[in-house]
């Protein structure tokens, strides 16, 4: 039998793909991590820093990990939630002392999440990082899978593996090159995403404002900024892009209110075209697909990332107890496990994004007097409102060992 140059090739070294090769470190499993950019981290200015939401399942799996601890003095912590229709009188609010936590979650810098564990692979003794290098073919046999990768010198490799991990965007070549197809709704947004000051304090909420144009979300961070996420229909991104800082910090103004007061600057705008996006297949005889090749999101309720690093954990945790029982971390029946471990999370995750989005961009009157009525019910009612915490806060349902704090 041909002996493996791998147990484990991660295709994709983002922050999912290297999530999960940090989460294995503790087993004597030899793991392979590809990705095409270099890993090391570009100096950005700090006001423009692209921003994450991360649940409070998140900041414990990181926790586990030893990430947290570069992270924790630069996040900033969400005590609340404030949930709110433009127009309507209703709204709902979620608690950090409901639920019993000390943050229903944490914003911090994507780059700071990048750094920590950009300094954490190189100390991984059973990790071997094989970037800049791009995937070129996959071949899967019955006993392993064959990956042929092109070196940034032109050089080729062909590479054997028990298991073969596919953490490489929505783009996924290795979701395309094994022929599993994946749903794709394009929603006919774009999200203008940048980091602004407003006149008030934060206070360490969080703010989710529907709009007939698309929700606004604001998100908060240190030095009394907000990370906004402001969507808008395909038709007017470009001119809103093309609005100088006056002009875009007005429009936010207009479509988010006056909670916080004028909005005072802004840092540099972006935008992305926003789209729903499932595999159809998440596991296959010696594959597994996490993250955004697995599914990508709406970015109402800040959940796409955080999706992601659940798949790392669970599969981590499948491949660990297989690996000790002495299983072949690559039969399908293994990776069934973990398919079906998280088929329900995904689901649902995917399924209140997506219906979030919808309900709230509906303009019939009826319709929006329903959502009115159904916020003051939401708000009124404890059991739905900690359903729906423990669901955002990544704790619904089967949690993971890393998310408990347990080593795998």
């Amino acid at each position: 039998m041909l002996q493996p140059d791998y147990d484990l090739l991660i295709i994709g070294g983002g922050m999912v793909g290297a999530s999960l090769a940090c989460a294995l470190t503790g087993l004597n499993l030899r793991i392979g991590l590809i990705e095409a950019a270099p890993l090391t981290i570009s100096e950005h200015p700090s006001y423009d820093d692209r921003t994450l939401a991360l649940a409070q399942g998140t900041r414990r799996i990181f926790q586990t990990l030893g990430l947290w601890e570069a992270l924790a003095t630069s996040a900033t912590p969400i005590h609340q939630i404030h949930i709110s229709e433009r127009g309507c009188p209703g709204f709902a609010h979620l608690d950090r002392r409901d639920e019993g936590v000390e943050a229903l979650g944490y914003v911090t810098e994507a780059r700071l999440i990048g750094a920590a564990l950009v300094k954490k692979l190189p100390t991984l003794r059973n990790v071997e990082l094989l970037c800049p290098a791009r995937l070129e073919k996959i071949v899967i046999k019955p006993r392993v899978a064959c990956a042929t990768i092109r070196l940034d010198n032109d050089r080729t490799l062909e590479l054997h593996t028990r298991l073969l991990v596919a953490a490489d965007g929505a783009q996924s070549p290795v979701r395309q090159q094994l022929g599993i197809t994946a749903l794709r709704w394009e929603y006919g947004q774009q999200a203008v995403i940048a980091n602004v000051t407003p006149t008030l304090p934060h206070a360490c909420v969080a703010y989710e404002r529907f709009t007939p144009d698309g929700p606004v979300a604001l998100l908060p961070m240190s030095e009394n900024r907000c990370a906004v996420v402001c969507t808008v229909n395909d038709a007017d991104a470009s001119a809103v892009m093309a609005l100088d800082d006056a002009g875009f910090l007005a429009l936010l103004h207009e479509r988010f209110g006056d909670r916080l007061g004028p909005f005072l600057r802004t840092g540099q705008r972006q935008t992305y075209p926003l789209f729903l996006l499932k595999s159809r297949e998440h596991a296959r005889q010696r594959t597994a697909i996490i993250g955004n090749a697995a599914h990508t999101l709406h970015p109402i309720a800040g959940q796409g990332f955080n999706l992601g690093i659940r798949d790392a954990a669970a599969l981590a945790e499948v491949i660990a107890d297989a690996w000790r029982a002495g299983a072949d971390i690559g039969d399908l029946a293994v990776l069934n496990r973990y398919a079906d471990w998280r088929r329900w999370d995904q689901r649902q995750t995917i399924a209140l994004t997506d219906a979030l989005n919808r309900l709230f961009i509906n303009p019939l009157p009826p319709v929006r007097a329903a959502r009115n009525l159904g916020l003051l019910a939401f708000d009124l009612l404890p059991p739905v409102k900690h359903w729906f915490a423990r669901q955002t806060m990544g704790l619904d349902g089967r949690v993971s060992k890393l998310a408990r704090g347990l080593a795998l």
